[in-house]
């Protein structure tokens, strides 16, 4: 694993503080709100698409969950599972969410790209395919299953546990570390900034969500900001990255 602590650089870099690394993200997601809303585009129309192949219908579902709460009845893991084409959905929507990780992290590259006042291009967003796929791939498979652990477990553990990965995919595209390392790494790092890297995280997380305020369709606009987060929060703590041909 190449070693990139602290560069000489003439991209900006926030303060290890929350609020610099917020503003910092903030900056940087106006800059390629474009390129954010591709990603999140291309993502959902293949979730749409894999909907019409399983036949599960995501609108009907919720709205027999709502119907069942409000009638105060208790929803349970078999109404999911029972839910016509739910299992066929999740299963291939989970291989589907693995194989376009790249195209979120590659929001990682695009956000460097923004620091550096580089041209960005739409290729860019396919950038994470060509630089360390398959830890990644690895990465992202270890952390999905990390996270649906601690829900299972209770939503207090993933949010206290979550920020650990926190700093792992910048250091995968950047580092090219491998998905162990990159864990390693992160770990060490948040170990020793929690509190900040905590704060951080919960609050990109909301900012991500937020959208669902707009009839589900405002998240379209604002998921990808936890990545560009995630971005300013390496430059906070490791220094702005060099520039990735």
């Amino acid at each position: 694993m190449e070693n990139f602590n602290e560069f000489d650089s003439p991209a900006n870099s926030p303060s290890r503080e929350t609020g610099s690394i917020i503003s910092h993200a903030f900056e940087i997601f106006k800059n390629t709100f474009l390129y954010c809303l591709l990603a999140v585009v291309i993502y959902f129309l293949l979730s749409f698409v894999i909907q019409l192949l399983t036949g599960f219908d995501s609108q009907v579902f919720v709205e027999q969950i709502k119907e069942r709460t409000s009638a105060g009845q208790s929803v349970g893991y078999k109404d999911f599972i029972s839910a016509p084409g739910f299992t066929a959905y999740s299963g291939a929507n989970f291989l589907v969410s693995l194989l376009l990780s790249p195209i979120f992290v590659s929001l990682i590259y695009i956000a460097n790209k923004s620091n550096f006042k580089q041209a960005i291009t739409v290729s860019d967003v396919f950038f994470a395919y060509r630089q360390n796929f398959i830890n990644i791939i690895i990465y992202a498979l270890i952390t999905q299953i990390a996270f649906f652990i601690l829900l299972i477990m209770c939503v207090l553990p993933a949010i206290f546990v979550m920020p650990f990965f926190f700093l792992g995919y910048p250091i995968l595209l950047f580092e090219k570390a491998s998905a162990f390392d990159a864990i390693k790494k992160s770990f060490a790092i948040v170990q020793e900034n929690y509190g900040t890297i905590l704060l951080t995280g919960i609050l990109a997380g909301l900012i991500s969500i937020s959208g669902i305020i707009l009839c589900c369709v405002g998240i379209y606009l604002t998921i990808p900001f936890a990545y560009i987060a995630m971005y300013s929060a390496y430059c906070a703590f490791c220094g702005a990255p060099r520039q990735l041909g």
